[in-house]
């Protein structure tokens, strides 16, 4: 019977590290492509509310935001806790909408704005007033195409 015996100075051998940028790049290319930058950072709370019938938006590119909501607990001392509406980056009035939905207009094509969308984000503890005032100001404005977003959830009304 033989014997196995240990080389003297046996070590592992060493680990080929040539392709590991190679890999390291293609990682972040990656994420770099697939990572979506958010248009405005929230200054509103928003808990939507829960919907049993729900659509998705076919061409979001199509979709212009505008929230409504609390503002959040950095901003109360300064502006209170009633709702408050939020285009794009900044706290708006009813009065700034026509101004926000004609700037929003001119972003996109002629031939697309026909089919442009308003989302509204609404906190669930929102009074309607102050999205009835909103949606008269739309109006006024002809922006008539209106989505509420929701998330899914909630039971099914028989």
């Amino acid at each position: 019977m033989s014997r196995f015996k240990k080389k003297p100075g046996g070590s592992s051998p060493k680990i080929n590290t040539a392709s590991l940028p190679d890999i390291v790049f293609m990682l972040l290319f990656f994420f770099m492509v697939t990572t979506t930058i958010r248009d405005a950072s929230l200054k509103v709370q928003i808990r939507p509310p829960e919907a049993t019938e729900i659509q998705k938006l076919e061409k979001k590119s199509l979709v212009s935001y505008i929230f409504i909501g609390p503002p959040l607990k950095q901003y109360q001392a300064k502006l209170g806790t009633e709702p408050r509406i939020q285009l794009n980056d900044s706290y708006a009035t009813l009065a700034d909408i026509a101004q926000f939905v004609e700037m929003e207009r001119k972003q996109r094509d002629e031939k697309v704005v026909p089919q442009m969308t308003f989302s509204l984000k609404i906190d669930k503890d929102v009074k309607m007033g102050i999205v009835t005032d909103l949606k008269q100001e739309l109006r006024k404005v002809n922006a008539l195409k209106i989505n509420y977003s929701t998330k899914k959830g909630g039971k099914k009304a028989e």
